[in-house]
């Protein structure tokens, strides 16, 4: 699954000629592209999906929704544990 989750810009950097942002999603940390909101600040909220921030958001409402999110386990789907993911299935490890 593929959320749009909304996160707290915590600072904005030009990379390369891209407007870029380190964003917060209630403890997960990602770095996201601001091109298609160029005057978002630091501190404010925007839903973000696949590394876009697509529209702001009020505090609120971002943070509603990331309780909700959490309370149901999407944060974790969606954002997982990386090195948990890339050892697969648990208990699939070889044995020798």
């Amino acid at each position: 699954m593929c959320l749009a989750v909304p996160g707290r810009v915590m600072e904005i950097a030009e990379r390369d000629g891209t407007r870029m942002a380190v964003v917060d999603f209630g403890g997960v940390v990602k770095d996201v592209c601001l091109e298609y909101l160029p005057d978002l600040e630091v501190g404010e909220y925007a839903i973000v999906h696949v590394g876009f921030a697509l529209q702001r958001l009020d505090e609120e409402s971002a943070r509603r929704t990331l309780d909700m999110f959490a309370e149901l386990g999407l944060l974790q789907e969606e954002f997982g544990d990386p090195w948990e993911a890339a050892a697969g299935p648990a208990g699939t490890e070889e044995r020798n």
